[in-house]
Order: structure tokens, then C-alpha cells, then sequence
């Protein structure tokens, strides 16, 4: 009895992924950390000094975290109602936070109580940060108003209401301390200078501006909201720059690689992108379970903390050089290559005994369906999502295999409605790939074949019909406008030959060009 020979698959070539110096660079990252929160995190900020610990605000607490530790180090919970945007001073010693009460509340890292509490803001305070002489606090609130006051006094120096609607974001310039941005729900991004009465520049965003963030030069400026993000040139008036349009929901947060040669987006589309600063094309993708509301990464890149409306914390931390060695003495040690050819070598003596021990070869499920002949579960296994969508070129072998056997007729037919639907679910998805189209419209042809006499009992299947035959006559003008260009490049291929071989001069098998000499008649009289 001759033994059954397993399916034989076609194998397609498969096209790499693009791989980068970013794919590497943000790759080299460990298995993210997953912290749980009280409520949504909807701010991370880093401490600007040495052992860069972050402040995260989740609902009516502030959590201080280490780099490597997964419980808080310090808790600020004075707090009887959400609290927003807990910033550290550029010197890491204090931490300014807003709150939905409307108060502005001072702490000192190293201590337990309150500095100062600023009250003046009528609503919810969502935007708090320091000016770079550290003695000042900047605030913005849902009740429009733009507000900087004086840490020493407690007492408020500035008010700006040029916003008409909230004020949910903004930043203070690194290099001048009485610059300072503001981004408002009014689609609208406004730069003041503390020494003037008014805002000094406006930008129109579009959109309600989620997060603005200033590079570190002072020269450029990006905003954040809708599904843009968009950067303008601070030096020329506020002028776009460009407009990227890369992820699919509204876009939260903004951050800038240490060296500032990236920019990191955060969305509400579970994405984080990650940019070029001088071409603004992505070079790379971060993929996380929830949406993204916050978005923060320690100096030198070490560790990449994202909040999410879950209230799940993610922390990525960057692979180290004594992680590489360790991985690498962990490896397992394999055979030498003496092992493998051991005895290769060795002649066969004439006494000795051969014992050969059978191979056992173990088939696939539907390759015993098909040494059973049992065409038809044959091809219900193949067509299976986790065949189907993974695998498509084992579905289309084993077609192939039922057409030839003659038996792919009845293997289509007698199929209710739901593997009638995951069949032509297939045919829809796959029939002008090129690879599976020869095979695939000798199935199409055989289902309408079979189906026609049923067609008008199920909505579904009718609806799946008239999607199969768009597809196919759309692929058909694809083709016949494909004729058409050969034939035009045709054309030309025969026209460019026929003038080169016009203009190539005759030449002699064994001798140079002939040149023909004027002939002359002479006639006597």
C-alpha cells in the first residue's frame, strides 16, 4: 500500500521589515512595567536632577516613583478632588500642581505639607508650570484666564483673559523668563511676554489644543490637537511649518527626545509615534493596550513612562550593557561541531548489523482529513480564522489539492449559511491577490455555480455576492488598463529599435564601412 504523501504548500517570499537605526535604537527597550493607578493619568513629569525620579497625577493624589521602583517613594493626597499637571522646578526641589477647586498648591519635594496655596482661579486649574528664574508659577484654568504669580508672596502678578474658552495646556520658554505659552479649547495658541499687557503672537490650530511644547532653543513650537500636530516657527511670526496628520484619534501629549532630534506623540488612538525633527516623517511606533493621555521620557532615554485612561502606568526601560552580557552568559551553551559529525566517517564492517528505526511522520489535521477523504471537513479546517487569516496560501493548497483530485465541487457544496459566509469572506479577501488568483476564480465560478438557485434567501450571502462581483470588475478595468499600457509601451519599444536600426550604418562582415563613390557617365559623342 503506498503511504500517504503529506499537502504540499507553496511557499511565497515574504517581504522584511524595514529595519532602521530608529527601529533599533527604540527597540533596545525591556518588557513594559505595568503600574495601576487610582484614575486616569493625565500627567508624567520628570525631575530634572540626578536619580530622575517622576511625579504622576491620577485623580486626587501626586505619586512620586523611583526610575526602577513599582511602588511610589513619596504620596502628596492633600487633596479632596482630582488634582492636575504636577510639575517639578528645574531644580527638583519643589512641585507645583493644579486642582479642580481652582487653587494652585505648592509642595516641597522633601517635605510633607503645603508651601502655598494661590487661590484666584474660579474653576479648575489644568496648566501649571515654573518660569526658568524659578520664582514664578505659571497657571491656566477652565475659566479662560492665564495667570503667573509670585512664589515669595503667594501673590498674583499677572492675569490674561484672552482665551474664550479653556485653557488646558502650555509651557514656559527655558531661555527668557517672562515667555510662556498658552493652548486653549478656542483652537488657538497665544504667546505672552510678562513685561507686556497683551499676548505678543497668536496661532490658529484648528482644533482645541490639547498640549503645546517649545524646543529647547526657543525657535520652534509644536502643537497638539484633533489628530494634528503641527509646528511653527516661532522666529518668523509664528509661521506653520508643517502639519502631520499620523495617528487616528485626538493626540494628548507631546514630549522631545534628550538630544531633541525626536518628537514623541501620544494619542487617544493607543499609539505613541515617534518622529524625525528634520524631515517630521515617522520612524517609529509604540503599540499600548489603552488610550494615551500622558506621555513623558527620562533624560538620555532611559526609560519611557506612558499614563493611560485605565489608570495603568507603563514603564519601558531601556536595555543597559551589563543586561546584554548578562543575557549572553545566560544562553545555553550548544554542542560542538565534533558532536554533529561524530562518526561520519566510520566504514560499515562486513559482520555488521544495520538497525534502522522507522520515522514517524505526523500530519497536519487536514491532511488525515484528506488521506480520509473527508473533502469537505477538509476544507472547513482550512478555512478556520486562525488558517484563513494567517495562512491563506495553506487554504489555497488545499483547493488546489481537491481540484485536482476532481472533488472540490462537492467540498463547496451542502454548506450552511455560516461557513458559506467564512468562504466567500476568503474568495473577498484574497481573490485578486496575484499569487491565489488562478486558483481562487475556479472557486468563485464553482460557488455561483452551486449557490445561484439560493441566492435572495440570505441578506448576508447577497450582500457578500455583489462585493465578490464588484471586486472582480474592478480587478477586470485594472487588467484591461494594464493591456493597454503594454501595448502603448509596446509601441514604443518598436519604434526606439526601428530608428536605431535605421541610423546604424551597414558594415562588411570583414571590412570597414561601405562608402559609395559618385558615379559618373560619360557618353561620346
Amino acid at each position: 500500500m503506498t503511504t500517504y504523501k503529506p499537502l504540499r504548500v507553496q511557499s511565497y517570499p515574504k517581504l522584511g521589515e524595514k529595519v532602521t537605526q530608529d527601529t533599533i535604537y527604540w527597540k533596545n527597550y525591556k518588557t513594559a512595567v505595568q503600574i495601576k493607578e487610582f484614575g486616569a493619568v493625565t500627567k508624567i513629569d520628570f525631575s530634572p536632577l540626578s536619580p530622575y525620579n517622576y511625579a504622576v497625577t491620577a485623580s486626587t493624589r501626586i505619586h512620586v516613583y523611583g526610575q526602577y521602583s513599582q511602588e511610589p517613594i513619596k504620596t502628596f493626597s492633600r487633596f479632596k478632588v482630582p488634582a492636575y499637571c504636577g510639575t517639578y522646578r528645574d531644580d527638583g526641589k519643589l512641585l507645583v500642581s493644579g486642582c479642580e477647586d481652582g487653587v494652585v498648591r505648592l509642595f516641597d519635594i522633601d517635605g510633607k505639607g503645603i508651601l502655598r496655596q494661590l487661590s484666584g482661579h474660579t474653576k479648575a486649574v489644568h496648566l501649571t508650570d515654573f518660569t526658568s528664574d524659578k520664582y514664578r508659577i505659571l497657571s491656566g484654568s477652565d475659566d479662560y484666564t492665564t495667570r503667573l504669580w509670585d512664589i515669595a508672596n503667594s501673590t498674583q502678578l499677572l492675569s490674561y483673559s484672552e482665551h474664550t474658552d479653556y485653557v488646558r495646556c502650555g509651557t514656559t520658554s527655558k531661555l527668557n523668563p517672562d515667555l510662556f505659552v498658552t493652548g486653549s479649547y478656542d483652537h488657538t495658541i497665544k504667546v505672552f511676554d510678562a513685561r507686556t499687557d497683551s499676548s505678543v503672537m497668536t496661532m490658529d490650530h484648528g482644533q482645541p489644543v490639547e498640549s503645546v511644547l517649545l524646543f529647547p532653543s526657543g525657535g520652534l513650537l509644536v502643537s497638539a490637537g484633533g489628530r494634528y500636530v503641527k509646528v511653527w516657527d516661532m522666529l518668523k511670526g509664528g509661521q506653520e511649518l508643517v502639519s502631520l496628520r499620523n495617528h487616528h484619534k485626538t493626540v494628548t501629549s507631546l514630549c522631545l527626545s534628550s538630544s531633541g532630534h525626536r518628537l514623541l506623540s501620544g494619542s487617544l488612538d493607543r499609539h505613541v509615534k515617534v518622529y524625525s525633527t528634520t524631515t517630521y516623517k515617522v520612524v517609529h511606533s509604540f503599540d499600548y493596550a489603552a488610550s494615551i493621555l500622558s506621555l513623558a521620557l527620562a533624560p538620555e532615554d532611559k526609560v519611557i513612562v506612558v499614563g493611560m485612561t485605565n489608570g495603568v502606568l507603563n514603564v519601558r526601560h531601556k536595555k543597559q550593557a551589563e543586561d546584554k552580557v548578562e543575557a549572553a552568559g545566560k544562553k545555553r551553551r550548544r554542542p560542538a561541531y565534533r558532536f554533529f559529525v561524530k562518526g561520519k566517517d566510520y566504514m560499515p564492517k562486513q559482520d555488521d548489523l544495520l538497525v534502522s528505526k522507522p520515522v514517524k511522520t505526523h500530519l497536519k489535521k487536514y491532511d488525515r482529513q484528506l488521506k480520509s477523504f473527508e473533502v469537505s471537513e477538509a476544507l472547513n479546517t482550512v478555512l478556520q480564522p486562525h488558517i484563513r487569516v494567517k495562512s491563506p496560501e495553506v487554504t489555497v493548497a488545499v483547493m488546489q489539492e481537491l481540484n485536482r483530485r476532481g472533488t472540490l465541487k462537492s467540498a463547496l457544496a451542502g454548506r450552511d449559511e455560516k461557513n458559506l459566509t467564512m468562504l466567500l469572506s476568503f474568495l473577498i479577501r484574497h481573490i485578486a491577490d496575484p499569487r491565489f488568483a488562478p486558483v481562487l476564480v475556479n472557486v468563485a465560478d464553482m460557488v455561483l455555480d452551486i449557490y445561484i438557485l439560493v441566492a435572495g434567501q440570505s441578506a448576508v450571502i447577497d450582500k457578500q455576492f455583489v462585493k465578490l462581483q464588484e471586486l472582480i470588475e474592478k480587478e477586470i478595468d485594472y487588467q484591461e488598463e494594464l493591456v493597454e499600457v503594454l501595448g502603448m509601451m509596446d509601441t514604443l519599444f518598436a519604434t526606439m529599435t526601428a530608428k536605431k536600426e535605421a541610423a546604424a550604418p551597414e558594415r562588411k562582415p570583414n571590412g570597414p564601412v561601405d562608402r559609395q563613390e559618385p558615379s559618373v557617365t560619360m557618353e561620346t559623342a
